[in-house]
This record gives C-alpha cells, sequence and structure tokens, in this order.
C-alpha cells in the first residue's frame, strides 16, 4: 500500500533529490546566462537558472515555466522526478539550444533584462533554437489555451524520453528523433468500482502507453471509486496505434498488482480532426464517433465533437481482464501543423 506515486514521500526528501542534481558541474552555471550558483529552477523545462532570469521565466506564466526556488519552495515528487529525468541544464540545452542561429548571441551573466527577456522568450516560448524538424511553435492559434498551455511542458518532460535513444554519441537527445503529427491531452476524470488488490481496498493508479512513451497518474490512496480529474500528455507518431490504458494498484514493499486494462483507439479522433481542419473554424458540433462493439471496452458510443474550438471526445470504458471497473476520460486532439 502506498503514501506516494513515486516512492519518495518521506518530509524534505524532494529538497535532497533536487539539491543533489544541483551539485552536478553543468548545474551549477545558470542554463540561460551562465551565471554561477543558481538557486532557481524551471520545473517543467528541467533547468536550473539564476534570479535574473527566474524574473523572465516567471513572467512567462507557469504554462511556458514553473519557477521554483531550490531552497525555499516545496517540491512535489513529480516536480522532483522531472527534473531528474531531463537530466539537468546540459541535457535540457542540447534539445533547447541545438541551433542558436548565427548573430543571435546568447546572454551573459551582466545582460541587460531586455536582453535575457528577447534570448529565454526565443527559447522557450518560441522555441526557435530546436531542431527544425522538432519545432512545434507553428501550431494553428497559438492564443488559444488549447495549443500554448502544453507545448512546453510536453516537450520537457512528456517529449523528452521520446527524444532519447541508447546511443553513445555525445548528444544521444539529438539521435533517433521522432516527427510528431499531435499531441493527445488525455483527462483521467473517474473510476468507478476498481478492483480489489489490498485487504478491503486498493491504491490505484492509471498508465498510458502509445509507441515508447508511457505516461502515469498519481495515486489515489484506499479508494475504489478514485477522482483524478488529471491530465496527461502523449505525443502522436505518423505510425500510431491505440493508446493501451492499464490500471494498478501501488505497493510499496512489492510489485504492483494490475487491475485492469483497455486499448483506447484514437484513430476515429485523429481522422475527424483531420478532416474538419482548423476547429476555431466551426461552432459546437458533432464530428465523428468511435462505435461500441463486442471487441473494445466502450461502454457506450464515444462522441467526437467540436466544443469551444477543441476537438474532444468523451470516453467510458468497462476494464477488461479484471472482476470490475470503469473509467472515465476525455481525449482532446492538438494538431501539430506546419
Amino acid at each position: 500500500m502506498s503514501y506516494s506515486a513515486a516512492g519518495h514521500g518521506k518530509p524534505g526528501s524532494g529538497k535532497r533529490r533536487i539539491r543533489e542534481l544541483l551539485t552536478q558541474s553543468d548545474n551549477r552555471f545558470c542554463a540561460d546566462c551562465g551565471a554561477p550558483d543558481p538557486k532557481w529552477a524551471s520545473a517543467n523545462i528541467g533547468v536550473f537558472i539564476c534570479l535574473k532570469c527566474c524574473g523572465v521565466h516567471r513572467s512567462l506564466g507557469t504554462h511556458i515555466s514553473k519557477v521554483l526556488s531550490v531552497t525555499l519552495d516545496e517540491w512535489s515528487d513529480e516536480e522532483v522526478d522531472s527534473m531528474i529525468e531531463i537530466g539537468g541544464n546540459d541535457s535540457a540545452n542540447s534539445i533547447y539550444e541545438a541551433f542558436i542561429p548565427h548573430g543571435f548571441s546568447k546572454p551573459g551573466p551582466d545582460a541587460s533584462h531586455d536582453q535575457r527577456l528577447r534570448f529565454i522568450r526565443s527559447k522557450y516560448e518560441h522555441q526557435e533554437f530546436l531542431k527544425p524538424s522538432l519545432r512545434i511553435t507553428s501550431v494553428k492559434a497559438p492564443s488559444t489555451k488549447s495549443s500554448s498551455s502544453y507545448l512546453s511542458s510536453s516537450l520537457s518532460k512528456k517529449f523528452m524520453d521520446s527524444f532519447r535513444t541508447n546511443s553513445s554519441s555525445q548528444h544521444p537527445q539529438l539521435e533517433g528523433m521522432v516527427e510528431f503529427i499531435g499531441l493527445l491531452k488525455v483527462t483521467l476524470k473517474k473510476g468507478t468500482n476498481l478492483a480489489v488488490r489490498d485487504m478491503m481496498t486498493s491504491d490505484p493508479y492509471v498508465k498510458l502507453t502509445l509507441g515508447q512513451q508511457t505516461v502515469q497518474s498519481t495515486v489515489k490512496k484506499s479508494n475504489l471509486n478514485p477522482v483524478w480529474n488529471e491530465e496527461l500528455m502523449l505525443s502522436v507518431p505518423h505510425d500510431y496505434g491505440s493508446v493501451k490504458l492499464q490500471v494498478f494498484d501501488y505497493d510499496t514493499f512489492s510489485a504492483d498488482d494490475i487491475m485492469g486494462e483497455a486499448g483506447i483507439d484514437i484513430q476515429p479522433l485523429i481522422t475527424s480532426a483531420m478532416a474538419f481542419g482548423d476547429p476555431e473554424m466551426f461552432g459546437d458540433m458533432q464530428i465523428g464517433k468511435w462505435l461500441k462493439s463486442h471487441d473494445n471496452a466502450l461502454i457506450e458510443d464515444s462522441i467526437i465533437n467540436i466544443a469551444d474550438g477543441r476537438v474532444k471526445q468523451e470516453v467510458r470504458i468497462k476494464l477488461q481482464n479484471v472482476e470490475s471497473g470503469e473509467l472515465e476520460l476525455e481525449v482532446e486532439w492538438l494538431s501539430l501543423e506546419s
């Protein structure tokens, strides 16, 4: 049974792990200007930054950069894990600074606020220094929350594993890149009548897998009818298949027990979205449907709608290979158009 989704639930352990990461040689200088001894970090981007650059990051908004103090703020396990997974300043900069154009200089420790602002916005908000095939700043209608609010976090934590390879080259993050056609924002709403895996209850969490990517929800302790209302992001490659959904019971001292699984067919959603193009050109309307059948886990037909300029799909599934359990999800398509 669990006390933490990541297994690092002891008080203060998050700050200790962040301080250990900060001792790496590449993290002893600000990722953006090179100033020594940074005491701030962008938790979703995965970089350590100085106080002056921290002010610019804060001005971008938390949907682009979520700034935390290494010493003063409380860090969640997920935020700590995100920093560690990305690997530090060198790892993040090998992606975000892969191609700085000639004549565009990186600011130094004594740079003005305007110089920092120009560079940091170009680097993270506009993503101008990424490898061209990875640039995702050309999403239509970037002023909408559906575009701007999720791209930076997906590029850092959610996309980073897709960028990585087992190559032993100097910058393995730049090898074996995958070109994506869009993003799936999966809102995990709630579970109903989930299976018992402990004495009288379970500690459920949900894992979603698409290709080589896996994302995971938080753990809901001692709850057979959990309410998550949690957003999970997946990038969609050209050769996408179904999303594999699994529910597990978290255990601290033994392997997590399976509590059911299901497949989510995303082709109806993507096909419908691409057929209509820019959803902001249309009013609220139904544009497609994933039909319930004997060979899928749907409880009822899953309707695909344009709502408030976004393509969304409500999904209710009955978990398979388990005695009981249902899940409710909302899946949203975010296109990456050139």
